[in-house]
């Protein structure tokens, strides 16, 4: 950590030490005494194997906390606990980049905790309220100006055509055991480029999009219990609300692990899905228009199928994206997202009631 003193950090360094349990970057808490007063930064080194296009990165990051700032500042509220604060370098920039190793460095958000697993529906509402709250405030910011950190990330056309591409090559030698699998995806391809073209032709509109919408990736306040900060803004890029939403009730709503190998276990809670659905619409209030309302829970059966998708083309192509523990990993992985994917469909109609109940006129 030689890199700190190069960074605008207030006072005289104490100490400093591993922080979090992230997968990704290096975290590290620095703790420094400031007229006897004691302030704490994280300092990060980015993984720029996952992400090679750090400066990108960190230009989308800089222009959308900035702009939260001063829209926190305006509601009165305390933009240094409700968004991320990146702490400059001594030069002025956002980042350091030493002999290859970037680095970045915030303000350390005291007070709050996060969860690794929603413990009622009231947490995981306060959740859904978070993140439309965050798509609200920056409803005017000019999306396009970010730049795609992974391109087509959930572009689920190109996410089909790579799905057939891995299908044909079969570099795994696998397709003859998976052609329920291949079938299911081949039978709903029309669900691929809805979002896709809505896009294009404006009737979806473009949006800031977190794109890892996960209950830990919500600071909370530790006396209040409420949701305070979007963290983790690494995947900010320009795309559709429907994917934030839809990726958030894909991942709290099932009943089961990702990795479930027991199919008779999994399936959807409605009863979660109406408290997520709920919170965020009363956070995003009149910023979601009645077409995105209405795609809602297309947008939760979409990236639930995109991420099987994902998993089965892994699998094809010979584990080679995703981590796995046992062979057949992967393909247990696609199996339960279409297991929820076949649950949402059958209750798309109750969805869409609920959307259309807690919308604000």
């Amino acid at each position: 950590m030689t890199v700190k003193g190069e960074f605008a950090f207030e006072g005289e360094y104490v100490s400093g030490g591993p922080y979090g349990d992230g997968h990704i970057n290096d975290t590290y808490a620095l703790v420094y005494s400031d007229a006897g007063r004691e302030r704490r930064y994280i300092l990060q080194r980015m993984n720029t194997k996952v992400f090679p296009d750090i400066p990108t990165l960190m230009h989308n990051i800089g222009a959308v906390t900035r702009y939260l700032s001063q829209k926190i500042k305006e509601s009165g509220g305390d933009p240094d606990r409700e968004t991320l604060t990146l702490v400059p370098t001594v030069d002025g920039g956002n980042y350091l980049d030493r002999d290859g190793e970037c680095w970045r460095a915030f303000l350390f958000i005291e007070g709050t905790e996060v969860y690794q697993l929603a413990e009622s529906a009231e947490v995981f509402g306060d959740t859904g309220r978070a993140f439309g709250v965050f798509i609200a405030r920056l409803d005017g910011f000019d999306a396009s100006v970010l730049g795609e950190v992974i391109p087509n990330f959930h572009n689920t056309a190109d996410r089909y055509a790579k799905f057939e591409a891995a299908v044909a090559a079969d570099k795994s030698g696998r397709a003859d055991t998976v052609k329920d699998e291949i079938a299911f995806v081949r039978a709903r391809k029309n669900y691929c480029s809805r979002v896709v073209d809505g896009l294009a032709d404006g009737s979806i509109p473009l949006r800031v999009t977190h794109n890892d919408t996960k209950l830990n990736n919500i600071l909370f306040d530790s006396k209040t219990k409420k949701a305070l900060c979007v963290i983790d803004l690494d995947t900010i890029m320009p795309g559709s609300l429907l994917y934030d939403f839809g990726d958030a009730v894909r991942f709290g709503c099932s009943t089961a692990l990702e990795d479930e190998p027991d199919l008779s276990k999994v399936d959807f809670d409605i009863e979660l899905y109406e408290a997520f659905a709920k919170g965020f619409l009363a956070g995003i209030g009149e910023k979601i228009t009645a077409t995105e309302t209405k795609l809602l829970s297309f947008g939760s059966v979409l990236m639930t199928y995109e991420c099987g998708m994902r998993f089965l083309t892994d699998y094809l192509d010979g584990d080679v994206y995703f981590k796995t523990k046992y062979d057949t990993h992967n393909l247990v992985r696609c199996r339960t997202q279409f297991k929820l994917v076949k649950a949402m469909e059958g209750r798309l109609a109750e969805m869409d009631d609920i959307a259309a109940r807690y919308r604000k006129a």
